[in-house]
């Protein structure tokens, strides 16, 4: 009686254990920590440290009087710190000419590059520059990471202990889902780690064209003679159209005017 009364042992912790992880996987990261038990001392003290994620951008516009020259010379501040055009655009109106730059470099030497370009010759037209403290957020995909490896380890560790066809499916359908939200979580961070290492500038230079007179062509008068001619002769034709298309109007008007004489005429002789 005793034996046929007792549970297998395996079937029961995978199941607990996945009740147990899918509430575990629902609660915030925040409530977590706060949850669990306190890390010891010296764990308190490494976690409290946590250096500053910062993402640095600005923008800014240049009137220069040379503009390939200031080009150049932004090519040559763009590689001394390290950096790269993320992007980069040449665009030609009748007022100016002008290079749009989107510009990625070093977070530590973004504040000499940018003092680099406004220390170059030409007028800021505009400049703005931000900086967007991202910590929380990073740490936050970190635990969360961790947390969700761990999660991973288990799985596959209780995988290997899975006695029947519906606990393998289970548990692989668990490790599927967090496989995915750890590639997804991986992805989130590796962006915001390119944006805090590099910092981004989108620099406008521009030049002024100096006012130029350009007449529009006109054609020369033979060719403007004859399409004078080929206007007007295409014009009567369209007269000649038009009085045919009236004529029935063009004889009761003038069966009215016949009948309005006749009838004047009468009276006069009355």
């Amino acid at each position: 009686m005793l034996v046929s009364c007792q549970q297998h042992p395996n079937e029961l912790s995978v199941d607990a254990f996945i009740d147990m992880a899918m509430e575990e996987e629902i609660i915030p990261a925040t409530q977590q920590s706060a949850t669990a038990p306190p890390p010891p001392v010296n764990e308190m003290t490494t976690s409290v440290v946590v250096q500053k994620k910062i993402i640095k951008d600005g923008r800014m516009g240049l009137r220069v009087t040379e503009l390939e020259q200031s080009k150049q010379k932004v090519d040559t501040l763009v590689k001394a710190s390290g950096g790269y055009y993320a992007n980069e655009s040449l665009s030609n109106s009748d007022r100016e000419t002008s290079y749009q730059l989107k510009i990625r470099i070093p977070a530590p030497h973004f504040e000499a590059f940018v003092a680099g370009i406004e220390r170059g010759a030409g007028k800021i037209l505009y400049k703005q520059m931000d900086a967007r403290d991202v910590t929380d957020q990073f740490v936050d995909l970190q635990i969360r990471l961790e947390s969700k490896r761990n999660y991973l380890q288990r799985y596959r560790d209780l995988l290997k202990k899975a006695a029947t066809v519906k606990e393998i499916l289970e548990i692989e359908a668990q490790i599927r889902a967090l496989e995915e939200e750890i590639d997804s979580t991986t992805g989130r961070l590796r962006y915001l780690s390119d944006q805090v290492d590099y910092s981004t500038l989108e620099l406008t230079l521009s030049k002024e064209k100096d006012f130029e007179y350009s007449p529009s062509r006109r054609d020369r008068f033979s060719e403007r003679l004859k399409l004078s001619l080929s206007k007007g002769w295409f014009g009567f034709v369209d007269s000649l159209l038009f009085l045919f298309r009236i004529w029935p109007f063009g004889v009761l008007v003038a069966l009215g005017i016949y009948f309005w004489r006749k009838v004047k005429g009468r009276r006069r002789n009355v």
